[in-house]
């Protein structure tokens, strides 16, 4: 059987265990199940886990007054309780069911923003604590429903009266119960991380048995175990999940420490390596690299993360088991993907970005992916996905990586990704005063029997970035004459970054009080097109990229050189 028809059975297989995985998750939300949720309630909330995420108590004002902005969505619902309005978008429903809009009532602090917290819990109570539907009821929106009700239980009981109390804690338990039975049902990846890690919240904040506590301790050991990789990326290969989940282990820490529980050490070194693992993700100006689903970065939210982070110094240089590899010098970071596809049940998200890099200089990006926008519209998606919308190469004009477009699929699994590359070695070539990497994938080789090999080195304290594209036949002999060959060296350029020709011809990237680079390329002509820059906090922005065209039957090699030419002081440029 051929590599890509051992991608199609496995995705049907993948289909195939969805359905029935359904099937069994309709069968516990019904009404021969739903006596299972029912049992005795808890007395009361023991602990309060602290909540890493940023709040605002200026949003707790907005929803007093009705509008709710949540999930890049602003909805008024006009003296109506949210949960009667009809929204038809996904995303922001389930955020108003998710309930992390708590911390924001949290944050105010006042009497008012209490009593407003209380009473959309009882909203929600009344009208979905006892129709177990919908999306309220989704598996993951449940898990965080749960750890905000228990981070926030100290703001929504304030002032409760009993019945309110015991209706709080009645439902609270059922939600549990419920979890408890989904959580094995849910697919594989951070939701059903995020179950475990709700029901442990759960087993530490209320009255239970040592041994509830003791099964979901255990249940969360194995699932981090299963999802976090030695060097603490996630199997999904994202970044932003590595950020998700830290906001939720710490805490979780913290209070397997005030409830004097001893934590799993599955826990413990999943943190360890976390933290690292997010600052190898980082440039300069705190944001996170754009790779396989990474959007526009909220700097102030990897830094509350990241206070937690005891182990200081310089980040890593290599994520072997993640796939990726960092250059860092003088100022100038390198980040690249050099890794193969996640799992094609963790691929929703995941890029056709193989051997794609970013480039920032200071505190400034130059060369970037196009990264997507996380709260957009969904048709953009395939775009941000494509192989083009990264700084590699593309043949053919076509992704080193397929997307399933079946609507069956799609309706299942969403968009996974399959029939990418399978082997990405990847070396460091590091020598005093340089560092570097030489990386090789086979995402074309079954198309068109082309294989990229990428080469890049960081030297001159930072100063000037070498690379050479080859494409290479099997057994690594050049290509001669192989028919379809177009290939296409994208670079896409930050939209910050100024773009022009100088008096030589040169390519300049520069702007106000930014460094000064120079991009120049020994046996192609560059041309610049335009783009798209998807992860721009406010939306999707105009962008340009540099483009070397040619033939591989042509030229099997193309050597290419960033060179800093101007640095601006570090000290003006932090000021400005």
């Amino acid at each position: 059987m051929s590599i890509a028809a051992d991608d199609t059975t496995r995705l049907w297989g993948l289909v195939a265990r969805e359905l029935w995985r359904k099937t069994r998750q309709r069968l516990r939300a019904g009404a021969i199940y739903r006596w299972r949720y029912s049992g005795r309630t808890p007395e009361r909330v023991l602990i309060a886990p602290p909540d890493l995420r940023l709040a605002d108590p200026q949003i707790a004002l907005e929803i007093y007054y009705g509008r709710f902005p949540l999930s890049g969505h602003l909805v008024e619902t006009g003296g109506q309780s949210p949960f009667l309005v009809e929204v038809p978008n996904r995303g922001w429903q389930r955020s108003l069911h998710g309930f992390r809009w708590l911390r924001h009532m949290r944050a105010a602090g006042t009497e008012l923003a209490a009593a407003n917290a209380r009473a959309l819990v009882s909203d929600w109570i009344a009208m979905h604590g006892n129709r177990i539907a919908g999306t309220a009821w989704e598996p993951a929106t449940t898990a965080k429903r749960i750890i905000a009700w228990l981070q926030h239980s100290s703001v929504v009981l304030q002032g409760a009266e009993f019945a309110f109390y015991r209706a709080f804690l009645r439902s609270l338990a059922m939600q549990i119960r419920y979890l408890k039975s989904m959580a094995r049902e849910m697919p594989n990846g951070k939701d059903r991380l995020r179950a475990r890690i709700a029901l442990a919240f759960a087993a530490l904040s209320l009255p239970v048995p040592a041994a509830t506590l003791r099964l979901a301790t255990r249940s969360l050991a194995d699932e981090l175990e299963r999802q976090i990789l030695p060097d603490g990326g996630h199997i999904s290969r994202n970044p932003m999940v590595v950020l998700e989940i830290l906001a939720d282990l710490l805490p979780l820490r913290h209070t397997y420490a005030n409830q004097a529980e001893q934590p799993p050490a599955a826990l413990i070194n999943a943190v360890d390596r976390m933290l690292p693992a997010l600052r190898f993700f980082r440039h300069q100006d705190g944001s996170l690299a754009r790779f396989n689903g990474m959007g526009a970065t909220i700097h102030d939210r990897i830094a509350a993360i990241l206070r937690h982070d005891d182990t200081g110094g310089a980040p890593p240089l290599h994520a072997t088991h993640s796939g990726y590899e960092r250059l860092s010098m003088g100022g100038t970071t390198i980040i690249a993907d050099t890794g193969a596809p996640p799992p094609i049940d963790v691929s929703n998200h995941a890029h056709a970005g193989c051997l794609s890099f970013e480039m920032s200089s200071g505190r400034q990006h130059y060369i970037v992916n196009a990264g997507v926008d996380t709260y957009g519209i969904a048709e953009l998606r395939p775009l941000a996905r494509a192989t083009a919308a990264h700084s590699t190469i593309t043949i053919n004009d076509t992704s080193s990586a397929s997307f399933s477009h079946s609507d069956r699929v799609r309706g299942l699994l969403g968009s996974p990704m399959f029939d990418g590359p399978r082997s990405v070695p990847s070396e460091r070539t590091d020598k005093t005063g340089i560092q570097g990497f030489i990386a090789r994938h086979d995402g074309y080789a079954r198309r068109f029997g082309l294989y990229h090999e990428r080469e890049i080195s960081l030297a001159a304290g930072g100063n000037i970035v070498s690379g050479c594209d080859r494409i290479l036949r099997g057994g690594n002999a050049p290509i001669r004459n192989n028919g379809r060959d177009d290939i296409a060296i994208r670079f896409h350029v930050h939209p910050d970054v100024q773009l022009f020709r100088d008096q030589k011809e040169r390519l300049v990237l520069t702007g106000p009080d930014l460094d000064t680079w120079v991009f120049t390329s020994a046996n192609v002509p560059s041309e610049v097109e335009e783009s798209i820059y998807f992860a721009g906090l406010g939306g999707p922005r105009r962008s340009h990229q540099i483009v070397l065209s040619f033939k591989a039957s042509e030229i099997s090699e193309v050597h290419w050189q960033l060179s800093r030419t101007r640095i601006i002081s570090r000290i003006e440029n932090d000021r400005a």
